[in-house]
């Protein structure tokens, strides 16, 4: 052969990055399902965020977005819903989905050899961020069958191993577990030199936001993060935020492209912050209808185990992969945990409308030949 025509090997990445295995997830196929499976909006966002998307006129699309105005929506929208401090603009970065937020952050503190501290099992996306940095990692498991937070575990590990990084997801995905606000708190107080960083994706199902506690001055090293996906519906634009120490925020803005989020997810965002009142009532019907799919579980004597979060634990007896396999059969999508750490066998099924959950347990149950459902309380 030709030397000239031979094929040549492509240069080779960074060393972490040969190491590292792409993230991904199963999106391809999922319109037109019933969508359990991603702890997505199963609505879709308030009529005021389609009605503003459609009106942005043809010629903005051949604008790069602007984004003035954005920060203070957001702040606005926290200081209605009772945050007892006010944040300056400056204070909020803007992202694209939470996803990008979690890459800045690593990309801006993360060196070769430093440590992540986290927890086990938690969102699969800590994991290739500290990776593709070169960083140390160690998760610390949650303790027993209700997956308590392993408290005294990570104040240990913070005082002896002094990590670069601590994430926490609070609610935790999958598992619910949720860490008092307080807690989080003391853990920043007592590792200064941590950045501690607080996913808060799935935080207006409990309540348990650090926000409204934060003192950012007393406590630079804290970070928040927050996103429009879960609640609003806004998952396929894309628009996450941190939230803490002005210093820490433009440190994030550095690592950041100037356009990352586009207009479209902007002009959402605007309209999405000014119907809070869509998102709190969507809030209410999800839990009403976990609340309802609790009693279905306890009636059966189906393991589960459901604490935060719009989302549950479940162990079928059929398995979990068979299980998962008969109900996109029956066009209902739901997520195996299988190779998570202490979670094999279980299906993360996320909670949407009460009329949902009956369509999801009534082929749940005739799959698992249970009981019919109980009437609605």
């Amino acid at each position: 052969m030709d030397r000239s025509t031979a094929p040549q090997a492509p240069p080779s990445a960074r060393p972490e990055v040969e190491n590292l295995h792409t993230y991904s997830a199963p999106l391809e196929g999922r319109r037109g399902l019933l969508r359990l499976d991603f702890n997505e909006n199963t609505l879709g966002p308030s009529p005021l965020v389609v009605e503003a998307i459609r009106a942005v006129p043809a010629d903005h699309y051949a604008i790069y977005p602007e984004y003035n105005g954005l920060r203070e929506a957001l702040l606005a929208n926290l200081t209605a819903a009772g945050l007892p401090v006010p944040l300056a603009p400056a204070q909020v970065g803007l992202f694209n989905g939470v996803d990008a937020a979690i890459h800045a952050t690593f990309h801006a503190y993360g060196a070769a050899n430093d440590l992540l501290l986290t927890t086990s099992p938690s969102f699969g996306y800590y994991t290739p961020c500290a990776q593709m940095q070169g960083m140390a990692i160690e998760a610390i498991p949650y303790e027993g069958d209700e997956f308590r937070f392993p408290l005294e575990a990570i104040r240990s590990a913070l005082t002896s191993q002094q990590p670069r990084l601590l994430l926490l997801c609070n609610p935790n995905n999958p598992t619910g577990s949720r860490l008092a606000p307080h807690h989080i708190l003391e853990l920043a107080a007592l590792a200064p030199h941590t950045l501690i960083v607080v996913d808060e994706l799935y935080e207006a199902f409990t309540g348990d936001s650090v926000l409204p506690l934060a003192d950012f001055q007393a406590t630079p090293n804290l970070l928040v993060l927050r996103s429009l996906a879960k609640t609003a519906g806004l998952a396929g634009l894309r628009m996450g935020f941190a939230i803490g120490a002005a210093p820490v925020v433009e440190r994030l803005e550095r690592v950041t492209g100037p356009y990352d989020i586009n207009s479209f997810a902007v002009t959402a965002a605007f309209a999405a912050l000014k119907d809070q009142a869509y998102v709190d009532g969507y809030v209410a019907e999800v839990l009403r209808a976990k609340g309802w799919l609790e009693a279905q579980l306890r009636a059966t004597a189906v393991r589960h185990h459901s604490a935060g979060g719009n989302y549950l634990l479940i162990w079928p007896k059929l398995g979990a992969a068979a299980m998962e396999t008969g109900l996109r059969h029956r066009g209902i999508l739901v997520r195996s945990m299988a190779g998570k750490p202490l979670l094999d066998g279980a299906l993360r099924v996320s909670v949407g409308t009460l009329s949902q959950m009956q369509q999801f347990w009534a082929a749940y149950g005739a799959l698992e030949g249970l009981a019919a459902p109980l009437e609605e309380t």
